[in-house]
């Protein structure tokens, strides 16, 4: 899921990137919403933003930041609050001013702040002034309130926050670490971890949109983001003006993350060909990054060398951390979000299988992750909806899905702290139906290795004639203004400011 890699990749939304009961667990009812709990009453008092610039290096110069208090748990939203972060950037053009568009990230663990400071310029440009841009922290990321599960650093590094099973398909590590971390979370990160939930997301864009003093927003939402936005969508349709959801998941109610992050086996069969071609392209042997001279001895190359660095880890730069072959492996799900990486994942490849050189890892392999990132993307995929499965069952998923996804070596269907999470879900997840306003943009690549293709097809089955879909002969994560092409970028940029979508959907050609 266009996500911040290092929180997100843990489901990829991203990470990028929750389903259906535990046997023997009820889920709560839900309202006719399909949200269960009640959000704060039509009476409460909208807050006030004081603005304040909050310009940095590379971003918009008129950037604007401010804080938006929002209930800690809206079946109470006179009690404890917390202050979201949350930013601007007005209009350049007031006369041709339409609207606010809000900028949703990806993750779970992105910071929309971050997406507007680096995106916001580009989409002014794009939209030509029309929109005031506007993004928010969502609760545990950038300056909003983040929660603690007190995790050790080695739970924390990115290879084990993903569950890579054991060189020999062994799951036992990694269920010991999931209900490890499930603990320290349950134990540490109190009822501000347990308020990360998706829905509770939802609900802090709407308390944005009264702040701002709007009828309506616009949006613009990536990765997870497209299903925050599908949500949002769904429960505040009479809020929604013009609406895009760029690298969309799989919305089935009784799988959600949980669906999103076995799909990334998927994902990375669809992707892996264009790093092949690229890495057994003559013009790769001049930089020293050509791996074969045929695209399909790429892939058998690069499995025998992780299996390789299973038996025997090649020490790195980074004294204490070698080049393993999980390290290898999620190396390569990382490369495969964007074609700009793939020369670092071939030098990565390289250094490996020489024995004189001693591999530099990626930055986001070579150190743990903060807690506090940690923590938010662990809390928001084990929230919003127990997880099913039971111990043995995983290990059999793990075994089935390494003989037919032997790139992902049965880690998306591994087990995670969700298995072991302490806290039921006080809320089970919206279903993403057709009804409401046809004012949705679907853009879609077809080689997305985070939310592939297959799964957006049911994101677009879901919202029936509410949406279009701009399919992108492309390869990547994260479409419009990032992974995508002209005719993908003018599709989205046409529909932002004249309203204007294709009669039915479309194919972008590469």
């Amino acid at each position: 899921m266009t996500t911040h890699r290092r929180s997100a990749a843990f489901i990829a939304l991203s990470v990028t990137a929750a389903a259906t009961a535990l046997t023997g667990v009820v889920t709560p009812p839900a309202h006719a919403d399909g949200v269960a709990g009640t959000a704060a009453p039509a009476t409460a008092s909208v807050p006030a933003l004081n603005w304040q610039p909050c310009a940095e290096d590379g971003g918009p110069a008129a950037q604007e930041c401010a804080e938006l208090p929002v209930p800690l748990d809206y079946r109470r939203p006179d009690g404890p609050q917390l202050g979201l972060a949350v930013t601007r950037v007005r209009s350049d053009r007031p006369s041709a001013r339409r609207g606010t568009l809000l900028v949703i990230p990806g993750g779970p663990g992105s910071s929309g702040v971050q997406r507007v400071t680096q995106k916001g310029e580009r989409l002014q440009r794009e939209t030509a002034g029309q929109y005031d841009i506007v993004g928010l922290d969502p609760r545990g990321t950038g300056g909003s309130p983040k929660a603690s599960c007190g995790l050790a650093p080695e739970d924390r590094e990115l290879v084990n926050l993903r569950s890579w099973p054991a060189a020999d398909g062994s799951i036992t590590e990694n269920v010991q670490r999931s209900r490890r971390v499930a603990e320290a979370c349950a134990r540490n990160g109190g009822a501000r971890l347990r308020s990360f939930t998706t829905a509770n997301e939802v609900r802090d864009i709407d308390r944005f949109r009264q702040a701002l003093g709007e009828k309506k927003l616009s949006a613009w939402g990536s990765s997870y983001g497209t299903y925050v936005g599908a949500l949002y969508a769904q429960k505040y349709p009479q809020h929604t003006d013009r609406w895009v959801l760029d690298s969309s998941g799989d919305p089935d109610p009784s799988r959600v993350e949980q669906g999103w992050l076995a799909n990334m086996a998927v994902g990375a069969d669809d992707r892996f060909p264009d790093f092949a071609r690229w890495a057994a392209d003559p013009a790769r042997k001049a930089e020293g990054l050509r791996l074969a001279e045929r695209a399909e001895d790429v892939r058998p190359l690069v499995l025998e060398l992780a299996v390789r660095l299973d038996r025997e880890p090649k020490e790195t730069t980074t004294a204490g951390v070698p080049l393993t072959g999980n390290r290898l492996r999620q190396a390569l799900q990382n490369a495969l979000y964007s074609d700009g990486a793939f020369a670092r994942l071939a030098g990565l490849v390289q250094a490996a299988r020489d024995a004189s050189v001693k591999p530099v890892l990626p930055a986001e392999l070579a150190q743990p992750l903060p807690d506090p990132d940690a923590a938010v993307t662990i809390g928001v995929v084990c929230n919003d909806v127990r997880w099913s499965g039971t111990v043995p069952s995983y290990g059999r998923a793990v075994a089935a899905d390494r003989l037919k996804h032997p790139l992902t070596a049965g880690m998306p269907v591994n087990v995670t702290p969700c298995a072991f999470w302490k806290d039921a879900p006080v809320e089970r997840p919206t279903r993403i139906t057709d009804e409401g306003p046809s004012n949705i943009l679907m853009i879609q690549g077809l080689r997305d290795p985070a939310t592939p293709y297959s799964g957006a097809l049911k994101m677009r089955e879901a919202l029936g004639d509410r949406a279009r879909l701009v399919a992108v002969d492309h390869g990547g994560h994260g479409l419009y203004l990032g992974n995508g092409n002209a005719c993908g970028d003018r599709a989205v940029s046409t529909f932002l400011t004249t309203g204007t979508r294709p009669e039915r959907d479309v194919h972008c050609a590469d």
